[in-house]
């Protein structure tokens, strides 16, 4: 059989590392293994009735047809409303432009704004999908590193040092997949005083995590006048009201580059599922406690992963301020042994918990920074006890 010759686009990217693990993770349940996933990056709880009753009321008001490309008006404005609630900020409408899912409003941005050629600078350790997006858009990622030591936030010197004619995009995610780091507003305010500087740069802010953060404050991109008309804002429904397969994200763009959005996913998916836009005006419309209880949640998860993680000899950790990531520094436990297993960097040591601690977890290099685990803490507390105390024990064996 003759084999297929695929693009060249293709070819360039990677496959997601976070799926791949897993995946490993479920093929070793399905052989009965009992394996703890801290791999995933997804809340653990179900989508809030009152949300569920409104899909089930769209479909029964016939909710069953195609939607406008850039999603229902009756949604946007309730969107729309939502940011001005939040954050302060006046959006219209019309700067609304809702997909399936926040990482199609990413790539649909990036898309829009990038040529071949174009840099695009990536603070990471960052989600696994940037780069790739970037890739589609032949576009040139320009990483800017931020280890432990400064809480994996970059500093405006940094920033300042990776601008060159050819940039043409920033991207931030505050707070962060795969560290849980918020920017506090001063330390963005140092950003924003180098990104002025440069009124050519676009600033694509992904704030799907927004509603989980433990700082009691929270300063959106949005919210900052000296880059009124060039800041992107990406959110959506999935991690703070727990609707992760219900596939709804947004953008928040200027008009001009909301209509280019709209043209572009006129063009490939056209809206999204109308039933779940209609869940999704709910969830924004609706009450919000159910927000806030997820939010503590997380909140105490993180406290209890935190401390017990720092009680394990081999993980350095920090204490993440929002999302549900841990991403403890491994680089002591490498040239370690397992018999005649070697730990030589942090996917072997992923790999090893995997398949001798029973644990999943994600390589730091999938994230841009090797030489870290990621640790998802979207589960019970019992599993995030039986977890490290599996990690523990795990380690321990090492010598």
């Amino acid at each position: 059989m003759q084999a297929i010759n695929l693009s060249d686009r293709i070819k360039a990217l990677s496959p997601s590392k976070t799926l791949a693990m897993s995946q490993k993770s479920a093929e070793l349940r399905a052989a009965g293994v009992d394996v703890i996933n801290l791999s995933v990056g997804e809340p653990d709880f179900n989508t809030p009735d009152h949300i569920k009753e409104a899909a089930k009321k769209a479909i029964d008001d016939n909710f069953s047809f195609y939607s406008p490309v850039p999603g229902y008006m009756s949604l946007r404005k309730a969107i729309a409303e939502n940011i001005r609630v939040t954050e302060g900020v006046a959006v219209a409408p019309e700067q609304i432009v809702v997909s399936n899912g926040a990482k199609q409003a990413l790539c649909n941005v990036i898309l829009c704004a990038i040529n071949p050629g174009d840099e695009v600078i990536i603070p990471t350790p960052a989600w696994v999908s940037y780069v790739e997006m970037v890739k589609l858009a032949e576009g040139v990622t320009v990483e800017v590193p931020a280890s432990i030591e400064q809480d994996f936030k970059i500093t405006p010197q940094q920033l300042r040092d990776a601008i060159t004619p050819r940039t043409r995009m920033v991207m931030l995610c505050s707070p962060s997949n795969p560290t849980g780091s918020v920017y506090s507003k001063s330390e963005l305010q140092g950003l924003v005083d180098v990104l002025k500087d440069y009124p050519e740069i676009l600033v694509l802010s992904d704030e799907i995590y927004r509603h989980i953060n433990f700082t009691g404050n929270y300063t959106s991109m949005a919210t900052f006048p000296e880059l009124a008309g060039r800041v992107v804002v990406i959110n959506g429904v999935s991690k703070a009201y727990a609707m992760t397969g219900w596939r709804i994200g947004y953008c928040c763009a200027p008009v001009e580059l909301a209509k280019a959005v709209t043209k572009l996913q006129s063009q490939y998916t056209s809206g999204p599922s109308s039933i779940a836009q209609k869940a999704a005006e709910a969830a924004y419309s609706g009450p919000q406690e159910c927000v806030e209880e997820m939010r503590q949640a997380f909140e105490r998860r993180r406290n209890l992963v935190v401390k017990l993680a720092s009680e394990i000899p081999g993980l350095k950790v920090n204490n993440p301020q929002g999302a549900f990531y841990l991403f403890p520094e491994v680089s002591s436990l490498f040239g370690k042994r397992y018999g005649e297993r070697v730990i030589n960097n942090a996917s072997d040591l992923a790999l090893y918990l995997l398949e001798v601690g029973h644990v999943a977890t994600v390589d730091g290099e999938a994230f841009g920074l090797p030489g870290y685990i990621r640790l998802s803490y979207a589960t019970s507390d019992d599993n995030i006890r039986e977890a490290m105390k599996r990690i523990a024990a795990a380690l321990a064996q090492l010598s």
